[in-house]
């Protein structure tokens, strides 16, 4: 890894710490950007313009940053970033291979670190929820079908008052 320029350690919050600096021509749309810093809390563009003299920065926090896809070439590779609130997404491209492989995993482990738990299920999958009254209205359904009348022909239990099997329709 090359040496982070003073200019971005000014920058860096207290806790921030630089993983991964990549210094290469990257064109964002619209944007000439000079180098990329990922850091344990977001990543930060570094935009030179007035001939080097003046820098401009754009950073985003892993919290705005929904998914991260990796497409990897022959010998140069991109990483996109979908943002969580719409807009253009942040765009690395023409990174060699190396570089682009660091980038992408600590782009999903920082994403995966700073998504909302309950917004993310095993494996990056959304978790399956039910509503509170969704919840309680099958509690009270499990409570009745467990004191219902039981089958003879299979064992299973049905709710109180039915006069069918819920599980195989035989008469009760």
């Amino acid at each position: 890894m090359e040496a982070v320029p003073s200019d971005i350690s000014k920058i860096l919050g207290p806790s921030e710490q630089v993983q991964l600096f990549i210094k290469e021509k990257i064109y964002h749309p619209k944007i000439n950007v000079d180098s990329v810093v990922l850091t344990n809390q977001r990543i930060i563009l570094r935009h030179p313009h007035a001939l080097g003299m003046k820098k401009d920065y754009t950073d985003y926090s892993y919290a705005d940053i929904a998914n991260a896809i990796f497409d990897k070439g022959l010998l140069r590779s991109s990483v996109k970033c979908v943002l969580r609130f719409g807009g253009d997404p942040l765009h690395l491209g023409d990174l060699p291979n190396s570089a682009a492989e660091k980038a992408y995993g600590i782009i999903r482990e920082n994403i995966a670190r700073f998504q909302n738990p309950l917004t993310v299920g095993a494996y990056g999958m959304a978790p399956v929820s039910y509503p509170a009254y969704q919840q309680q209205a099958t509690a009270s359904a499990v409570a009745a079908a467990a004191s219902g009348p039981v089958c003879k022909k299979c064992g299973g239990t049905s709710a109180q008052g039915s006069r069918f099997c819920s599980s195989c329709g035989q008469s009760l």
